[in-house]
């Protein structure tokens, strides 16, 4: 048997920013994304929220307060702008696809 290789291709965006495909996330596109945005590392806390907001989306379809996503990890209910300095920016950061026009106004 021959070697396997292993070829990635790099995530794609859309016009807003958002991942076009949502199933190309993983740690390693979080990472990047939260770099080259200027967030910086994840620490713990932002890994709990990102985790949340995704576990919420995959559940339920929609946002998740930002309140409850920080509540549920018991962090400050505003950790959201401390850790991201947006919802958008978590948001994008969690892979999660772009949610429309309407819910971006409130991010």
């Amino acid at each position: 048997m021959g070697t396997v290789l292993k070829i990635t291709v790099p995530p794609q965006f859309d016009e807003d920013g958002f991942l076009a495909d949502p199933k190309q996330w993983d740690q390693d596109v979080a990472e990047q994304i939260a770099r080259e945005d200027g967030v910086g590392q994840l620490s713990d806390a932002h890994w709990a929220v990102i985790l949340e907001m995704r576990e919420h989306y995959l559940e339920h379809g929609s946002l998740v307060p930002e309140s409850h996503a920080c509540r549920s990890q018991n962090l400050d209910p505003q950790c959201v702008t401390s850790l991201f300095r947006s919802m958008r920016e978590a948001w994008r950061i969690a892979g999660l696809p772009n949610p429309g026009e309407e819910a971006k106004s409130y991010m």
